[in-house]
C-alpha cells in the first residue's frame, strides 16, 4: 500500500491460482487473459500466478500490455488479441509477441516488418469472425484462402481461433459459431495447413461447453473469480480475488433534514453519523452508485449518502459509532457481510467486468499469497 493513500485494492494470488486450476481442462492448454491491467487486478502479478497454476499462454489486448509484461520478466508466449497497430510491428516482433492476423493490411504490414528470422518463420494466429462481427476474417468461407496468403508470406500458422458473442446466455448461437469455426478448420486443413492450436472458448464456454475446449481455452473474467453471468461458474467454486478497501477520514453528526453532497439530492430522514471516505469516481467508483451503493463499516452495511464525488463519498452510518481510521470495505467481506463486484455492477447499470477493470491506477494494488 502507498505510504499515504487510504484507499487500496488487495488481490489474493492464491485465489487466482485456484481459479486457473479449476478452469483448466485436462486435455487443453489455458491462456490467461490479463488485458486491461489484469481486469484491474495487476497484470504481471496475475500472469505469474496463472503460469504457476498451469497456464501456458498469456493474452493481452494491446502491444503496450505485452511489452510491459516482457519488461516485468514474463517469458511465456503472449498473444495480442487484435492486429498490431501500424508502426508497432517491429517492436512487437522483437519482444516475441505473437500476432493476431485477420486483414490484408495487417498481413502486408507484418510481412514488411519481417516474416522470418534466424529462428525460423514468425508464428501467427489467424482470427475468424464466426458471428461476433467485431474483428476477424469475414466471411468465414474466405478464411482458408487468407491462411494460404499468410503462409505464402513466410509466416507459420501457429493458431486458428474465433470468439463467441453470447456463450454465457445463448447455447444455440454458441453451437452455431462453433460449427462455423469447425467448418473453417476443415477448409484450412483441406488447403494443406495444420495449425497447432485451435481455440474458441472464453470464460463461459470454458465452464459450460466442453466441446469448445479444443486445444486451448482463453478464460478472462473467471480467472479473477467473477462469474461471466449470474450462476455461471458457481458449481466449480470460483473465488473472487479482489477486495477494495478504504478508511473513514471524518465523522460528523448531522440532524434530520440535512442534505448531503453535490446537488443536495440526498436528505436525511433521521439524525445520523456521516462518514467521509476518500474514494470517488476518479478512482473508478462509479458515480451512478450515488445514494444506491452500500459499503461495509464495523461489519454493517451503510448506504452511500448523496452524490459520489471525484475523490470522496459520504456514507450514512445512522447511529453506528464510527471514527476516523475505521476500515471501509467497498468490495469484499467484513465480518458476516459482503459486497460484490456483481452487486455494484447491477446497482450502477453495468457489469462486474467494468467495475473491477475501471479501478484507477492511483489506487494502490497489494498482492498477497
Amino acid at each position: 500500500m502507498s505510504a499515504y493513500r487510504q484507499t487500496w485494492v488487495e488481490v489474493d494470488l492464491d485465489a487466482i491460482r485456484h481459479n486457473v486450476r479449476a478452469l483448466k481442462p485436462q486435455g487443453a492448454e489455458l491462456m490467461a487473459v490479463v488485458k486491461a491491467n489484469g481486469y484491474g487486478h495487476g497484470d504481471a502479478s496475475v500472469a505469474r500466478a496463472a503460469l504457476q497454476a498451469g497456464a501456458t499462454w498469456i493474452g493481452v489486448a494491446l502491444v503496450e500490455e505485452g511489452l510491459g509484461l516482457r519488461a516485468a520478466g514474463i517469458g511465456a508466449p503472449i498473444l495480442v488479441l487484435s492486429e498490431f497497430p501500424a508502426g508497432s510491428e517491429r517492436v512487437a516482433l522483437e519482444a516475441r509477441l505473437t500476432p493476431a492476423l485477420y486483414t490484408e493490411d495487417g498481413l502486408a504490414r507484418l510481412a514488411e516488418a519481417g516474416g522470418g528470422s534466424a529462428q525460423g518463420p514468425v508464428p501467427v494466429q489467424v482470427k475468424v469472425d464466426t458471428g461476433m462481427h467485431r474483428v476477424g476474417v469475414y466471411p468465414p468461407d474466405t478464411a482458408a484462402a487468407f491462411v494460404s496468403r499468410v503462409v505464402d508470406a513466410g509466416f507459420e500458422l501457429e493458431g486458428l481461433w474465433t470468439h463467441f458473442a453470447s456463450s454465457a446466455e445463448d447455447e444455440r448461437t454458441t453451437k452455431e459459431q462453433l460449427a462455423a469455426f469447425l467448418d473453417v478448420v476443415a477448409d484450412v486443413r483441406a488447403a494443406g495447413h495444420r495449425p497447432r492450436l485451435l481455440h474458441t472458448a472464453n470464460s463461459a464456454a470454458t465452464i459450460l461447453y466442453p466441446d469448445t475446449h479444443l486445444d486451448l481455452v482463453r478464460p478472462g473474467i473467471a480467472i479473477y473469480g467473477l462469474e461471466p453471468a449470474p450462476g455461471v461458474g458457481a458449481d466449480i467454486g470460483l473465488r473472487p480475488a479482489l477486495s477494495w478497501h478504504s478508511t473513514v477520514t471524518m465523522v460528523k453528526r448531522v440532524p434530520a433534514g440535512g442534505r448531503v453532497s453535490y446537488g443536495h439530492h440526498y436528505k436525511l430522514d433521521h439524525d445520523a453519523n456521516l462518514a467521509t471516505v476518500p474514494v470517488g469516481y476518479a478512482d473508478g467508483y462509479p458515480r451512478p452508485l450515488s445514494s444506491r451503493a452500500e459499503v461495509l463499516i464495523e461489519g454493517r452495511r451503510c448506504r452511500v449518502a448523496g452524490t459520489v464525488t471525484m475523490d470522496q463519498i459520504v456514507v450514512n452510518c445512522g447511529d453506528l459509532a464510527v471514527a476516523p481510521g475505521d476500515e471501509v470495505v467497498l468490495i469484499g467481506r467484513q465480518g458476516e457481510k459482503s459486497v460484490t463486484a456483481e452487486e455494484l455492477g447491477s446497482r450502477s447499470g453495468t457489469i462486474a467486468y467494468e467495475i473491477v477493470a475501471r479501478i484507477g491506477e492511483r489506487v494502490p494494488r497489494v498482492h498477497v499469497g
